[in-house]
């Protein structure tokens, strides 16, 4: 297995967080992505006193634990219900939060994350809803779980 690269971190962030500032990015503009971050939690910190925590327990709750993976297995193709990867769970939170945010219209980036963010703290809004709707996927085709071995 590949090793993990040493990045650079600025300081008065941590690596969730550089992360995640990586997946806002856009054509490599990442001071862009970092003023949009930067934003989103000062307009998070008008509401509560830890936004950095508040991000982090937001990503929490969007983790999903189980997906289901598409497996063909005699000419008919399964849906199998597999536990999701602690690495492939981040990323997944990430691209669920940040599609719901870019999905709302006439409103800042930063202002339509931040409120994205809050809403999954309080486990509501668009991306808690994919969360659910995976989970659902996955408990629907539990029957077909002895598969995951082949």
């Amino acid at each position: 297995m590949p090793q993990k690269r040493c990045v650079y971190i600025p300081e008065g962030s941590n690596p969730l967080q550089e992360k995640f500032i990586n997946y806002i990015m856009k054509q490599g503009k990442k001071n862009v992505a970092r003023k949009i971050f930067k934003d989103t939690l000062e307009i998070i910190g008008k509401n509560d006193k830890a936004p950095e925590k508040l991000f982090e327990a937001a990503i929490d709750n969007i983790k999903p634990a189980v997906e289901v993976r598409a497996k063909r297995i005699g000419g008919a193709v399964y849906q199998i219900p597999v536990e999701v990867k602690p690495e492939r769970q981040l990323m997944l939170a990430f691209r669920w939060i940040l599609g719901a945010a870019r999905s709302k219209r006439n409103a800042p980036m930063a202002k339509k994350l931040a409120s994205e963010l809050m809403l999954a703290m309080n486990n509501e809004g668009a991306a808690i809803k994919k969360k659910e709707d995976t989970i659902k996927m996955a408990q629907a085709n539990k029957a077909f779980a002895h598969y995951a071995k082949y």
